[in-house]
């Protein structure tokens, strides 16, 4: 049987016909080009929460953030890609030092879970991690109430605006 090509010389040389087939001698080949987007996971899947971020207040313990501060924080969560995105933006507060997801309910603080980039000078802060645990994103999802947005200032360390998330 040393005489008879093998399944794979076959394929190749059909592959190899259809293709001289395909080309056309008389006009070149332009080079293609192609433009691709990097998109994180969270914006073509997941789950979308958004809040309205207003003064922080609590009463546990008492604490009032800046009251010229408002906002909005959407957070988008993918638990298949453990990967948590956000986009914050906020006004009326001085430049931003920091930003997290902190796990507590309305009205009381809370320790940091998610550490986010805080808004720059204009304000607006984009962003993902992959380095959330899947187990705190499906608890988040379960029960986002139990988690807020907090924004951080010089002149508001423990918080200048926050948002609790809702689902």
């Amino acid at each position: 049987m040393s005489g008879m090509p093998s399944p794979r010389s076959i394929a190749l040389l059909g592959a190899v016909l259809v293709l001289a087939a395909c080309a056309d001698r008389h006009e070149p080949i332009a080079p293609a080009s192609v433009r691709l987007s990097i998109v994180p996971g969270a914006a073509h899947g997941g789950h979308p929460l958004a809040t309205p971020m207003t003064q922080e207040v609590t009463t546990t313990p008492p604490y009032w953030g800046d009251p010229d501060g408002s906002g909005s924080a959407l957070i988008t969560i993918n638990p298949g890609q453990e990967e948590l995105c956000w986009q914050l933006d906020v006004s009326g507060v001085a430049l931003s030092t920091a930003a997290h997801i902190h796990r507590a309910p309305a009205g009381v603080r809370g320790g940091i879970v998610v550490t986010l980039t805080p808004p720059d000078a204009s304000g607006r802060s984009v962003g993902c991690t992959t380095s959330a645990d899947r187990a705190l994103l499906k608890e988040i999802l379960a029960s986002p109430e139990s988690f807020y947005v907090n924004v951080h200032t010089g002149e508001f360390p423990q918080g200048a605006v926050r948002g609790q998330l809702d689902g």
